[in-house]
Formats: C-alpha cells, structure tokens, sequence
C-alpha cells in the first residue's frame, strides 16, 4: 500500500493585470519525466523544504504557515526565475537562485527581504485515495514584479509562459496542454476575475478550508467532485476524464 501521510507543499498564482484583457497568470510545464505531474502545466510550487521551517522558526508567525509561504516564494525562484515576495536587487536574483539550486536554502540573511504579506491565501487542496504521492498543498495569490521574464530551470520546469486562465484552460480543451485536476479547477474560478485584485476579493470572500475531493455515483457515471460552497464555478467532472497526476 501506498504511503499516504500528506507532503506539505506551497503553491504561487502569480498574477499580472495586463491593459486590454484578462490578467496573466505565470504558468510552468514540468518534465515529462517527474513522478507528479509530469509534463503538466501548473503554478509553480513544491514541498516545504527543512530549510524553509528553519527560516520560519526565526521569525515572528504560525511556524507552518510561514514557512509554506517561503517555500512557495523559493519555488518560484527556482522554477521560474522570479523573485515575487522577496524583495532583491535584480543582479542578485541569478546568484540567489543558482544557490538554491545547489541545495542552499534561503537562510537568515534574506530574512529581512522576504515580503510575506505579498501572499495572499487562496485554497488549500488535500487529496486522498490516488495512485501518487499526496500533497496537502496551500495555494497562495501573488501580484506580478514589474517586468517580471520567467526563465526555466531545465529540470523540473522545461517551459515558463504567461497567458490568461482562460487561455491555458483552451488549451487543454483542445488536447494542447495536460492539467491535473486541482490546476484545472483553480484555473476556472480565477478565469472569472478580470483583476488582480478582484481575484483578491474572492480570495478574502472564501476563507480557506482544506479541499479533499471524492468519487460520487452520478447518472452518466462516477464524477470526482469538490464541495459547492468554496468559490469554485464547476465543481464535479467525469472520474475518466479527470487528470489526476
């Protein structure tokens, strides 16, 4: 039997407004070759790491909300190439990165430039029962940096791009782009926000709570479903149509 005590993992949705149309979001494609997920678009993200509960543990807060609010600002930089709550002079982004990339976590020294507060919760997903390692990951929303370029690390990631939800969600729909179930369905409740901060209001409207999907007999056959009342639009589909990593 598989092991199932959840990994604890951190997620950004960075967002930029742009002027004619809905906002972009920072998307990653992750090797083809990864366990999870592999080769599925997704935000960037990962499991908390021992060096972000360290970092966490010197500063003032909930020690496991800091520290996946770290490790979803240290994904991002290693995925994607992009500083976002972590306030750097540009020059210094390439080298921070290359250190991560090392396995050298971020350590008191950028303490002081860690802008927790950037990140705003979103949803927290929890899934059970799935033929995978299960990820009890928090989702966090993120403005953009100015003129912010994502770049792949070449490892995980093997591509990085900005486009509406909508956009990446017709993809998908034309067999162009694989998303996991969690991705899809947050694609579709950010698709209806036509701002940042509009996506913020909603955030604000729907505390929190874990979402754990599960498997319901319907006519047309097993759906896998999530609960009605936690901001999402659709909120069921088809179990052998859903992607579930």
């Amino acid at each position: 039997m598989a092991d199932e005590t959840p990994i604890p993992a951190a997620t950004l949705i960075v967002m930029r407004d742009v002027a004619d149309g809905a906002p972009e979001l920072l998307m990653v494609e992750r090797a083809r070759g990864l366990v999870f997920a592999g080769g599925a678009l997704v935000f960037p993200g990962g499991r908390i790491d021992p060096g972000d509960r360290a970092l966490a543990a010197a500063m003032e807060g909930e020690g496991e909300e800091l520290a996946a609010r770290i490790a979803a600002v240290r994904e991002t930089l290693e995925e994607a190439g992009i500083a976002v709550g972590l306030d750097l002079p540009a020059r210094d982004v390439v080298q921070v990165r290359t250190r991560l990339h090392a396995g050298v976590p971020l350590g008191e020294e950028h303490r002081a430039a860690l802008r927790l507060d950037a990140l705003v919760p979103f949803a927290r997903w929890l899934p059970r029962n799935v033929p995978h390692r299960i990820f009890d990951t928090r989702f966090y929303l993120a403005r953009a940096p100015e003129h912010a370029a994502p770049v792949v690390d070449g490892t995980e990631t093997v591509r990085a791009f900005w486009a509406s939800a909508a956009q990446v969600l017709a993809a998908a729909d034309a067999g162009e782009a694989t998303l996991i179930f969690p991705t899809r369905r947050n694609l579709e409740r950010l698709a209806r926000f036509a701002s940042f901060e509009e996506a913020v209001a909603d955030a604000r409207a729907h505390p929190v709570r874990t979402i754990t999907p599960w498997i319901e007999a319907r006519d047309d056959g097993e759906h896998l479903c999530i609960p009605a009342d936690a901001g999402y639009p659709v909120t069921s589909e088809r179990l052998d149509q859903a992607v579930r990593a």
